[in-house]
């Protein structure tokens, strides 16, 4: 069974079927022990970026934004069937030469995670792609709101969303989720895990 568990503001942990692991954007919460074959990060502030953090095999491979835009494009990668594609990211605080996104393929699952943005035109393109999750932020603060946030789920049309990174300097506010309109909305806690 696929995993996810949330640890909180924007971390999350993956867990594919034959035991590998995959941290996105590690900073918040708990849950770092299980050693990393793979560690995603959307950008280098602070709340994004400890990867230090994570418990690691010797083979972790870590994929950040410098990665993700070498050569001035959105790159993709195959680590043994897990697949990442690193697409566009922006704000007026979040400049797209210097952010990413990502769509991680994992045990036959997509799961596109925003890491800090606003609406971005490359969401229009999503819907085709089928996703199975997508993981938004929705702070209105750093990144777009709420109500953007709907809009992008709506535009992504995932079969499942969830929103992360709704109060900065705390975990989660699950006040603010209650009252977050998208379909298909899935309120996952800090330190919950769920399957895929």
């Amino acid at each position: 069974m696929t995993k996810l568990l949330y640890q909180g503001h924007g971390s999350y942990r993956l867990t594919a079927n034959d035991g590998r692991v995959v941290y996105f954007d590690p900073y918040a919460g708990e849950g770092y022990d299980a050693p990393a074959d793979l560690i995603l990060v959307t950008h280098d502030h602070p709340d994004h970026n400890q990867i230090q953090l994570c418990a690691k095999k010797s083979s972790c491979r870590i994929i950040t934004n410098v990665e993700a835009l070498e050569g001035k494009k959105h790159n993709s990668f195959d680590l043994g069937g897990i697949t990442i594609a690193s697409v566009e990211a922006k704000n007026l605080l979040h400049s797209p030469k210097k952010c990413v996104g990502y769509i991680v393929g994992i045990d036959g699952i997509k799961i596109y995670g925003s890491g800090d943005t606003s609406k971005t035109k490359q969401m229009g393109t999503f819907a085709a792609l089928k996703l199975d999750y997508a993981i938004l932020c929705g702070d209105g603060k750093f990144n777009m709101g709420l109500k953007e946030a709907a809009e992008c789920a709506e535009l992504i049309g995932a079969k499942h969303n969830i929103i992360v990174h709704v109060k900065p300097g705390e975990l989660f506010d699950h006040e603010k989720a209650e009252r977050w309109e998208a379909p298909n909305k899935l309120i996952v806690e800090p330190g919950q895990e769920i399957v895929l």
